[in-house]
């Protein structure tokens, strides 16, 4: 379930809101053990992943770092060479 949290920080361009709830959602995924809630639990489910997601926000805007931006494509490309590699 989580393998669709990636890296988020340090990337140029900077990660969109989008991408931050997405990693968010698969987070509270893993950790309720569900894909998709119930009725009962889905105002949890959702609340779950609006807080997650504005702390994740509030975290990799406070980061700071010295090295230069990491540039999405070239990360994207070394990502497949290594899936190529390994379920080639």
């Amino acid at each position: 379930m989580c393998r669709n949290i990636k890296t988020l920080f340090n990337f140029d361009p900077p990660a969109t809101d989008e991408e931050v709830r997405a990693a968010s959602l698969q987070f509270v995924r893993k950790l309720s053990g569900f894909t998709a809630p119930s009725k009962a639990n889905e105002a949890a489910f959702t609340r779950a992943i609006d807080e997650v997601s504005a702390v994740a926000r509030e975290l990799i805007d406070s980061l700071t770092t010295t090295g230069a931006p990491r540039d999405r494509d070239v990360e994207a490309a070394k990502a497949k060479a290594r899936a190529a590699e390994r379920f080639a």
